[in-house]
């Protein structure tokens, strides 16, 4: 396995990633309110043929997308965890190099980058390597096999 290759999937995959940790909870709260709802709705029907009703079966399936969320979003904060503690060791110049370049993906990113940070493109293209090793050994613990 390249582990560079998966660093670099990570980082691209972040920012997505990040989102669900804003998303999932509400996806998870409007679950809740719609079970409130189903929960008010009439239970007096007699299930046919050994079926559930109509209303047990919105009760489980709702329960079932709440326990499949709550999953999700226990991995995206793992997942997420894990980038955030990899892009601690890194400085705030590593840091703004990988984000530009792999996270945010900006046009250009490089050409900017040169300008803020006073140096020629090709000095940030050898920085980002740098940062890159780094990040990919913090996350992985080697760069390759």
């Amino acid at each position: 396995m390249i582990w560079k290759n998966e660093a670099i999937e990570k980082l691209k995959q972040y920012d997505a990633k990040r989102g669900a940790l804003d998303s999932i909870p509400k996806a998870i709260r409007e679950l809740e309110l719609d079970m409130q709802i189903i929960r008010g709705a009439a239970v007096d029907r007699t299930p046919v043929r050994g079926s559930g009703s109509r209303h047990e079966d919105a009760m489980l399936s709702n329960i079932v997308k709440r326990e499949e969320l709550e999953r999700s979003l226990e991995q995206a904060r793992l997942w997420v965890g894990v980038v955030d503690n990899a892009m601690s060791v890194l400085t705030e110049d590593e840091k703004l190099i990988l984000e530009r370049l792999f996270i945010y993906q900006e046009k250009h990113a490089a050409e900017r980058l040169a300008d803020e940070l006073f140096c020629e493109v090709k000095t940030i293209y050898r920085w980002k390597d740098k940062a890159l090793r780094k990040f990919t050994i913090a996350l992985y613990g080697a760069v390759e096999s």
